[in-house]
């Protein structure tokens, strides 16, 4: 089952160019949120877009997006303490960096990423507010599925949040998802090391955008409720691939274990540790 509501915004590509160096910081605050698309470069048009956004357990603002989005062998895999990967609101280039990329997962060969830890970690500047609302997604909280299959990357016991989804034929979970095409939903059809396949739609430039689950019973999106949805973070858009369905989302579950299986390496060094999507409005 697919839905689609509201009409297409903005093309664009799927991955971002390596930074350079940029504008001033604006002193204004700025608000953050799912859904916001962002540019690794003044000038490179390329742009993904924020999946999810709140603090780590160091008190450190973070947003996540998909780490196939930045290519630099020399930096990928490692915390990166150092400002040279600035993230910018597309929408507000002059604003100045609202963040710098601390983390990203090397694609190793992907054209849609590390198969189960395509993610990246930003640390956002001090100037700028945290939200919970996108455009059409309200997240409320991470995605905890009790007694689920355990993602690949965590470590043993694994927490809650670090369960997948079910995908069998008497499974009904369905991911909400909003980005270019609007907001879609579609039932989980498939589940390969929480990655989810599903019928919601997504396009080039959507890379990193939010996935929620969409909790039985609640509202859909629809023309009467102004095509918004509120849910649990779910996980991100992670790419197109040439099977059925098309449209392949990394789970929230394999993002947070590998954080903190990362963290327990090395406590204290690792960006995002802890992840909780914050719950200012």
């Amino acid at each position: 089952m697919r839905r689609r509501w509201f009409a297409p915004l903005i093309a664009g590509l799927l991955l971002a160019g390596i930074a350079s160096p940029g504008v001033a910081q604006a002193q204004t605050e700025k608000r953050v949120h799912n859904e916001m698309q962002i540019v690794f470069s003044a000038t490179n048009p390329g742009f993904c877009t924020i999946g999810a956004v709140g603090t780590d357990d160091y008190g450190r603002e973070i947003a996540i997006s998909a780490g196939h989005c930045v290519k630099d062998l020399g930096y990928a895999d490692r915390e990166i303490h150092e400002d040279i990967f600035p993230v910018y609101h597309r929408q507000d280039v002059a604003y100045g960096p609202i963040g710098y990329v601390r983390y990203f997962k090397d694609a190793e060969g992907s054209m849609t990423g590390h198969l189960t830890k395509d993610y990246m970690v930003i640390e956002l500047v001090e100037s700028v507010t945290l939200s919970s609302q996108g455009p059409r997604l309200k997240q409320t909280g991470e995605m905890e599925v009790p007694g689920g299959t355990v993602s690949p990357n965590a470590l043993s016991p694994a927490l809650d949040n670090e369960r997948l989804l079910g995908a069998a034929l008497l499974n009904n979970n369905q991911l909400v998802v909003s980005g270019q095409l609007g907001i879609w939903y579609g039932r989980v059809t498939n589940n390969t090391n929480g990655v989810y396949q599903c019928w919601a739609k997504a396009k080039a430039g959507d890379s990193g955008g939010p996935a929620i689950w969409h909790v039985p019973g609640s509202a859909y999106p629809s023309e009467q409720n102004g095509g918004q949805a509120e849910g649990p973070w779910a996980g991100i858009t992670k790419g197109i691939i040439v099977s059925l369905p098309l449209y392949v989302y990394t789970s929230s579950a394999n993002i947070l274990a590998d954080l903190r299986a990362r963290d327990a390496a090395d406590p204290a060094d690792v960006y995002g540790a802890g992840f909780e999507v914050t719950d200012n409005p």
